[in-house]
């Protein structure tokens, strides 16, 4: 291709992501469902695992007082999961509905591709209030206001916890960030809900930076969990693993592996005293939005969900971060309250993920969601209604430059079985017994007595995917820089699996 050519293709691109969220059509009206349309608030965490709250003791010292007090007054999802375990296309699959090959918003740089529908707009086309409080993160640095919303308040890429030069964007105009993040944000939250008329239904996004690194708890929360005994993930260690792909073993040293924590020295048993204590502010916020409900008396009719972006591993086959499709990575904690709409105490254990927020938001809000979308609602599931529910859930991430270590990756993942397939390098695929093996330590991908199992999940992992239009990958030009050094003094690289190498039967055939 011609140097010129390439230049008007690679514009044309441009052109395409730049103009965020135009329509090539007319947005088209939604059916309202016969239900009373009801507020509701969708509190996103950055990085927030599934196990990292108080109930769920991931480790026996967490405090989440506020969390703990919405699952014990609401419905708690244990087998919640994100799509795609990465900040961008894990918000746009919320905003969408539609897995990453669908969105195509596959890295954290690539803004949202022109003509893209995000929920709100359904909402207000339908007269309800819109607000988005928090981290955007779609598209690099961008912070200007977005489809859908009537009130914008937001910070330039990854933001800061403490006030910084670059501030806050409050609808479209720059604005000093004044004090600790996650509690300014909060602020905001409040401020435009105690300014709700009552005849007028609102759903507010409140997207916190926290609990993403580099960790900065609130000044009243640092040291709270100072000298508690980390307790190291069982599956650390090389040793407990059988049958591990290369790159996994690979990855251990490296910008994302325990050997080589972001190129440091890292302590993880530090690092995660400092996540817990950051995540004390996100506590705080959730119950200060609870109390504004309970004094505007809205408490029990507003449909309250809580969520992560995607998991976070702490030492878990060796490695830190996310990408990847263990449990850990994928995995996220999802909370709903409403006890007009379903009763407190409940456990539902279906399998719901990302996908599924945006029906279950606009069902709630009195909206039938609009046909093509990759989710459902979940609001029958909560409830504890008769509902029939998937039977499996399909899982992609697509490698990055910025961060080479970790392949492709398309899994499926059931009730009981993992199925986990890397694309584009010469290694092995892998499946789990998670009723018998919840820790993801034994490869059973060779097991004799599984390949049935390896071979039926195979076939419909690409079934849904040619399903949903998922047979060609999406490519974005590189952008940012790379982190993909090796400590000299850690792991060699992985030796090849013994179970691919063969002898030689006889003269090479060429074809």
């Amino acid at each position: 291709m011609g140097s010129v050519k390439r230049r008007e293709l690679l514009g044309g691109m441009a052109a395409a992501v730049g103009a965020v969220g135009a329509q090539a059509q007319p947005l088209p009206r939604l059916v309202r469902n016969g239900s009373k349309p009801r507020n509701v608030i969708y509190i996103l965490t950055d990085d927030h695992r599934y196990d990292a709250m108080g109930f769920t003791k991931g480790q026996e010292w967490l405090d989440t007082p506020q969390l703990d007090r919405l699952a014990r007054e609401g419905c708690h999802f244990p087998n919640a999961f994100v799509t795609t375990a990465l900040c961008s296309p894990s918000r746009a699959s919320v905003l969408t509905g539609r897995y990453a090959h669908r969105h195509r918003i596959i890295d954290n740089n690539t803004p949202i591709p022109a003509g893209t529908t995000l929920f709100p707009q359904y909402l207000q086309q339908a007269g309800y209030a819109t607000a988005f409080v928090g981290k955007w993160h779609m598209g690099g640095e961008i912070d200007h206001p977005q489809p859908g919303f009537d009130r914008w308040v937001s910070f330039k890429g990854q933001g800061t916890y403490l006030p910084s030069k670059n501030g806050l964007n409050v609808d479209g105009k720059r604005v000093e960030q004044k004090g600790y993040l996650t509690d300014e944000l909060t602020d905001y939250a409040v401020d435009w809900l105690q300014s709700r008329g009552k005849d007028q239904p609102y759903f507010l996004y409140l997207a916190h930076k926290a609990v993403h690194a580099q960790f900065e708890p609130a000044a009243r929360h640092k040291g709270k969990y100072a000298g508690k005994q980390f307790k190291y993930p069982a599956n650390m260690e090389a040793a407990k693993l059988k049958g591990s792909p290369m790159w996994v073993q690979n990855q251990r040293n490296s910008w994302h592996g325990v050997e080589y924590p972001y190129h440091s020295d890292l302590d993880i048993a530090e690092f995660y005293r400092l996540y817990a204590e950051t995540l004390c502010g996100v506590d705080d916020s959730v119950g200060r939005v609870l109390d504004v409900l309970k004094a505007r008396g809205e408490l029990d009719s507003t449909l309250v969900i809580y969520m992560g972006d995607n998991g976070f591993a702490f030492g878990e086959h060796g490695l830190i971060d996310k990408r990847t499709a263990y449990e850990e990575s994928m995995r996220v904690p999802l909370i709903a309250r409403c006890p007009e709409l379903f009763e407190g105490g409940r456990k539902a254990r279906q399998v719901v993920a990302n996908i599924d927020i945006m029906p279950t938001v606009l069902d709630a809000m009195g909206l039938q969601a609009p046909a093509g979308g990759d989710g459902r609602s979940w609001l029958p599931v909560a409830a504890g209604r008769a509902a029939e529910w998937r039977k499996e859930l399909l899982y992609e991430y697509y490698w990055e430059r910025n961060y080479p270590q970790t392949p492709t990756l398309h899994a499926l993942r059931g009730d009981r079985y993992k199925f986990i397939r890397c694309h584009g390098v010469w290694d092995l695929d892998e499946l789990y017994d998670l009723q018998e093996d919840p820790l993801e330590t034994n490869n059973l991908i060779f097991s004799e007595p599984h390949q049935t199992v390896v071979r039926q999940m195979r076939n419909r992992l690409f079934e849904i995917l040619e399903e949903t239009g998922g047979m060609q990958m999406p490519i974005w030009p590189d952008r940012g820089g790379t982190s993909n050094l090796r400590n000299p003094k850690g792991s060699k690289a992985a030796q090849f699996p013994a179970e691919l190498e063969r002898a030689p039967k006889g003269p090479a055939i060429h074809r």
